[in-house]
């Protein structure tokens, strides 16, 4: 068994040039970057994160003999960021709106990213935007928005609040998110989106939803290799702050499947 500090692979967001409008210096150029909060939240579970550049197989870099196949070879596990909307063509729909056509780019990148390490027996772990690519990318399909295809539905981002706008989550009993919280049904987390899964992917099961209308809120997929997401986002949940949902259980028990895959790849090298 290994006591170094597991190594986990953070997708990278992605920032166009003139997405801003004409701006000066390093915004002329495309950028890949890590949010802090989402690094301290994986550092909070000592372990070291670590963000992947997109290097597809359409990348307008020259590709290297480096791919993204290596980088899940090299690191123990994979959590997915938040950002653009994902893109209705990836999941064979046109966009409803020009706001909604999402980031295609971003989707190709980070679905041949967890391709890579779910061929490789490393744990996914999801991230709202990450939670609806998963869902996609294995058939999946999403509600583009949320307000215009579900109007019954709970205001679900309300803008100028970001992470400070809350709603009730309710677990599946019997599902492993349920499990990592005895005794607990419910809890109030953040919502910072207007896109929510429409279609559960096969092979998927639903672990929470929002009690006052039914949308998914956490799922997992129910074989092979640690797959799971949540829609809400862990990385803003304040230390100490009892009123909101603790996702300390959650990370330790991603990470604690990274350490397992890890631990049965040294064994079986031994």
């Amino acid at each position: 068994m290994s006591n170094k500090p597991l190594l986990i692979g953070v997708s990278a967001r992605i920032y166009y040039p003139g997405s801003q409008g004409p701006l000066p210096g390093v915004f002329t150029k495309t950028l890949h970057y890590l949010e802090q909060s989402v690094a301290h939240w994986v550092l909070g579970g000592h372990a070291m994160a670590v963000m992947i550049p997109a290097v597809t197989q359409d990348s307008i870099v020259t590709r290297t003999d480096l791919n993204l196949h290596d980088y899940a070879a090299a690191l123990d596990g994979l959590v997915l960021q938040g950002g653009n909307d994902v893109a209705p063509e990836s999941y064979r729909e046109t966009a409803l709106h020009p706001d909604w056509t999402g980031d295609a780019v971003r989707d190709r990148y980070e679905m041949e990213l967890i391709g890579a390490f779910i061929a490789a027996g490393k744990p996914v772990f999801g991230v709202c935007r990450g939670l609806q690519l998963l869902n996609v990318m294995h058939g999946g399909t999403l509600f583009q928005d949320i307000a215009t295809q579900r109007p019954d539905a709970l205001d679900h981002r309300q803008l100028g609040q970001y992470e400070k706008h809350f709603h009730d989550i309710e677990l599946v009993p019997g599902t492993r998110l349920a499990q990592l919280y005895p005794g607990v049904r419910r809890g109030m987390a953040n919502s910072i989106h207007h896109q929510a899964i429409k279609d559960l992917a096969p092979g998927f099961v639903v672990e929470a939803r929002c009690p006052q209308d039914g949308l998914v809120e956490a799922i997992r997929k129910t074989e092979g290799p640690y797959v799971a997401a949540v829609q809400w986002h862990p990385e803003f949940h304040e230390p100490g702050d009892t009123r909101t949902f603790d996702d300390m259980p959650m990370l330790q028990d991603f990470l604690d499947a990274a350490r397992a895959a890890k631990d049965t790849r040294h064994t079986r090298r031994d």
